[in-house]
């Protein structure tokens, strides 16, 4: 019982940390939260949670085959090089072609925010070498022996620890009642200079493995 308590401790810090610095899935939560109310925000933050439990779920079972074949990192890399290329160009285009526009009545479709933090979440390919490496870490120091209730708790701290941080982005951003315009505005570059930023980073630890 007590190393499960340090697993979810040690798993939820990690996943917390971890989503804390600014970046696509927290920037896109506050940006829902602005866009589109508090609520899609929050709903935005439970989809990108759950694919989060998802790939750590992944993450467990792959770990001893991810130590084993470093190769197999080696191409989600590459994968991600050109999925953050994808996404910069992206959102410095939605930015680019953005425009004030009126204010009016629309009916928002709260399963789609939460569709869209999932997907958000699933195009992030390092969340699993990620996770797989908290996992390798954490079986070396004993936390974790790979048994039901080690992955349920694994699991579940990994989605919490990343859900906290999104839901305090969502209310953060959604307080700024006197900065929203500019921020709807600016938020797309800002995701834009965060995907090069990403993409820099990848390629570096492709060239330094």
């Amino acid at each position: 019982m007590q190393h499960l308590l340090i697993l979810f401790f040690a798993t939820f810090s990690a996943a917390f940390m971890a989503t804390v610095p600014p970046g696509l899935l927290n920037m896109n939560a506050a940006k829902t939260s602005v866009e589109k109310g508090k609520l899609n925000g929050v709903i935005f933050s439970l989809g990108v949670s759950t694919m989060i439990m998802i790939q750590a779920v992944i993450a467990v079972y792959i770990s001893k085959y991810l130590h084993r074949n470093p190769t197999v990192v080696e191409v989600l890399l590459k994968i991600a090089v050109l999925v953050f290329a994808f996404l910069a160009i992206y959102f410095f285009m939605a930015a680019k072609n953005n425009k004030k526009k009126v204010v009016k009545e629309v009916n928002i479709s709260k399963r789609n925010s939460f569709y869209k933090g999932m997907l958000l979440a699933a195009i992030n390919l390092l969340t699993i070498p990620y996770y797989s490496g908290l996992n390798i870490m954490w079986n070396a120091s004993g936390w974790i022996k790979f048994e039901v209730w080690d992955i349920v708790v694994f699991v579940l701290a990994a989605g919490g620890g990343t859900f906290s941080v999104l839901y305090m982005y969502t209310v953060y951003f959604n307080k700024l009642e006197n900065k929203t315009d500019r921020f709807s505005r600016n938020s797309n570059y800002i995701l834009s200079i965060l995907m090069v930023v990403l993409l820099l980073i990848t390629i570096y630890r492709i060239f330094n493995r």
